[in-house]
């Protein structure tokens, strides 16, 4: 049995009333929902079951997944809060966009985006901690995502990077945790009414930051999962009378209007979606979707700076050395001993369509090879964790694939594929070679079930070497 503080229980009676708030308590004594959401993206059958399905979330349904099974390392579902999925499935994303998910760990809704994308535009995908851009920028190589920058620094340094370049932003900021109760003990442990207003101020940092890199016209979705109007009302009111955002309304089954009177009074609060844990979609959300005014002047225009995609079929020779795939002056065009090598590994796979003119945009950082999903330059002073797709490694007179390449190339069919049993699979993972039966010969992808989730390299003699990566074996 939780034990919830009595502040808490005292804030929100006086906010529902009595009864109201009964129900919101007792709810949160109660086991949480899990969900899980299917990748459109990727090739695979996925048998978990399908028959309850997330109202108003495409491919998303009630239930249990685990991190051993193919459609986990194949990157086919993504375990997700129900209520968690709709700040991505609310903001208006199409393909070709320029998205930014400002504080993205652990992926979730980064994910959700790249689906949107569809291969097209790009996704910049932003986490402030170190270990957390860890996890983010797996998930999204899990995902089978080519056309995302992964950063990791504060909304400050973004922003002097992108002023006025993004169609739409996703904030799901750091708050109370209001809505986690029932899921982090933590979360109650840490809880505090100074600690909301802390949140509350630190939202209002972040959110001063993205409307600085937002489009005349774009797009912000704000949420949290919380319940403080503090953090949701209040903060949507100040995006409304500091910079004059439109709020636009939410369709969500089962979700609670916002309340004006927990804001300013501006009818228009409540467009935004609350999910109470009582509703029984999930657990506790806050969703706001708002657009800029389209005829407010860019602040792109008064940095005189232009940003855009790395464009298809450029063929610019990058010299210099250096540690930082993010600065143009460490990159290089592979010479064509190393385009022989690389062409000698993966040349033999079909590709996404968006990916058809990798040979013309890959770029090596020493001996890494990638295809940036961003012009490098454009990337000066963010740390960044990835651009784009890395291809693999230069080693020696020979090329590796990467892992992130095994996830991208699941998205379509396949001839060079070693399928393994549900017992070679369970080794495989454990990072064992393995005897099979096969005529192949070099670097195939590996798959069970016909999921691909990995590389390995094949001997004339059947022998296939492991090369799943060594953080990721179970």
């Amino acid at each position: 049995m939780i034990e919830i503080p009595d502040q808490f229980k005292e804030k929100f009676t006086g906010l529902l009333g009595q009864e109201e708030a009964g129900k919101l308590l007792d709810s949160l004594a109660e086991p949480s929902k899990k969900a899980y959401r299917i990748n459109s993206l990727k090739k695979g059958a996925v048998v978990y079951p399908q028959e309850d399905a997330v109202p108003g979330i495409p491919n998303a349904y009630y239930g249990e997944v685990s991190g051993k099974d193919p459609e986990w390392t194949a990157g086919l579902v993504y375990s997700q809060d129900p209520a968690a999925m709709f700040p991505a499935q609310a903001i208006p994303v199409k393909p070709g966009d320029k998205v930014l998910d400002l504080c993205a760990a652990p992926g979730g809704k980064s994910t959700a985006l790249a689906q949107k994308l569809q291969g097209e535009g790009l996704l910049v995908a932003n986490e402030i901690s170190p270990s957390r851009a860890k996890i983010l920028r797996e998930n999204l190589e899990r995902w089978g995502v080519a056309n995302a920058v992964v950063t990791n620094c504060d909304s400050f340094a973004l922003s002097a990077r992108f002023p006025g370049f993004f169609d739409a932003i996703l904030v799901d900021a750091p708050c109370s945790g209001e809505g986690m109760f029932r899921k982090s003990e933590d979360a109650i442990k840490y809880w505090s009414q100074e600690n909301v207003d802390l949140c509350a101020d630190r939202q209002r940092e972040i959110l001063t930051e993205a409307v600085k890199m937002l489009k005349p016209g774009g797009y912000l979705l704000y949420s949290t999962c919380t319940f403080s109007p503090e953090e949701d009302e209040e903060i949507v009111s100040w995006l409304l009378d500091e910079y004059g955002f439109k709020l636009l309304p939410i369709a969500a089954e089962k979700a609670a209007p916002g309340r004006p009177e927990w804001g300013n009074g501006d009818a228009s609060l409540a467009n935004c979606a609350r999910f109470w844990p009582q509703d029984g979609v999930g657990e506790g959300q806050f969703v706001a979707s708002l657009q800029k005014a389209a005829g407010e002047e860019s602040f792109a225009a008064e940095a005189g700076e232009v940003f855009s995609p790395v464009r298809k079929n450029e063929d610019k020779k990058k010299k210099g050395k250096g540690k930082n795939k993010g600065n143009r002056s460490s990159l290089e065009r592979p010479s064509k001993e190393e385009y022989g090598y690389i062409s000698e590994a993966i040349a033999g796979f079909n590709w996404p369509e968006s990916l058809a003119s990798w040979p013309s945009q890959m770029l090596k950082s020493q001996d890494h090879v990638f295809v940036p999903a961003l012009e490098p330059e454009q990337l000066k002073g963010i740390k960044v964790l990835n651009n784009g797709l890395e291809l693999g490694i230069l080693k020696k007179k020979r090329f590796e694939p990467s892992h992130q390449l095994a996830e991208v190339l699941g998205q379509v069919d396949q001839e060079r594929v070693v399928d393994l049993t549900e017992d070679e699979y369970d080794h495989y993972l454990h990072g064992e070679s393995l005897q099979v039966d096969s005529s192949l010969k070099g670097f195939v992808l590996v798959s069970c079930r016909g999921m691909i989730f990995s590389f390995g390299k094949l001997s004339g003699k059947g022998q296939l070497k492991n090369y799943y990566p060594k953080g990721l074996r179970q």
